[in-house]
């Protein structure tokens, strides 16, 4: 979601563990490993665990424990933003972090659509389409990334976004306050996100094909 931005020029990704370097202030000098955006990111990681077990807890009796799960939830969506705000703003992006983003992401969204489907709230069928897409396309990325960089799509950053909104709106109970209408916005727009994901799925893998053959350079921020 707060990916950060990298180039057909940029050599492959072979990550460095300096922490060596700027940590918050802007910069044209090489930023630490250890800066703050990284920082954030792997703070989004360990997030992610304690989430998806708070949410298991509850069992879906949606108790005080399914919000708070649900806020942790939120909270690390937006520290998503936040570390790729600072990344970008401040300058500095490190091969690390270009590594460390997309996975802290897949982590989150996949671990909450397994644990959703584990409590029988979201079809199996959903939660694997959309994490053989995610991590499909991730793989895929890092595997051509020192040959070719796809440019992200709007329909790809969108796609990210409606994910965020369906799972959270899938995490907070808010049909046992509002009343079962709640429930038709929700799927309404996991309908969206899954669909969206689909496409901006084979809209990539047809963008790589064109990209491979014309081997042009390309700059892009990576969104997908």
């Amino acid at each position: 979601m707060g990916e950060q931005p990298v180039s057909e020029s940029t050599p492959p990704v072979v990550p460095s563990f300096s922490m060596r370097g700027r940590v918050f202030r802007r910069g044209d000098t090489p930023a630490s490993n250890g800066n703050i955006a990284n920082i954030i990111t792997v703070v989004r990681i360990f997030m992610a665990p304690v989430f998806i077990w708070l949410l298991l807890l509850d069992n879906g009796e949606m108790g005080p424990i399914r919000y708070i799960a649900a806020a942790l939830f939120i909270i690390a969506i937006v520290t998503d933003a936040v570390d790729g705000h600072l990344a970008r703003g401040r300058n500095l992006i490190t091969n690390v972090g270009i590594i460390l983003d997309p996975i802290a992401d897949k982590v989150l969204t996949g671990g909450a659509l397994v644990a959703l489907s584990i409590l029988g709230e979201l079809p199996w069928w959903i939660t694997i389409l959309i994490l053989v897409r995610e991590f499909g396309i991730t793989i895929y990325r890092f595997a051509v990334l020192s040959k070719v960089v796809v440019p992200a799509s709007r329909g790809g950053k969108l796609k990210t976004v409606l994910q965020a909104v369906a799972i959270a709106l899938f995490l907070v109970p808010l049909f046992t306050v509002l009343g079962s209408w709640v429930l038709w916005l929700n799927w309404s727009v996991m309908a969206i996100a899954v669909v969206l994901t689909v496409y901006t799925g084979i809209e990539y893998l047809w963008l790589a094909w064109r990209h491979t053959r014309a081997s042009k350079p390309v700059t892009t921020t990576p969104g997908v």
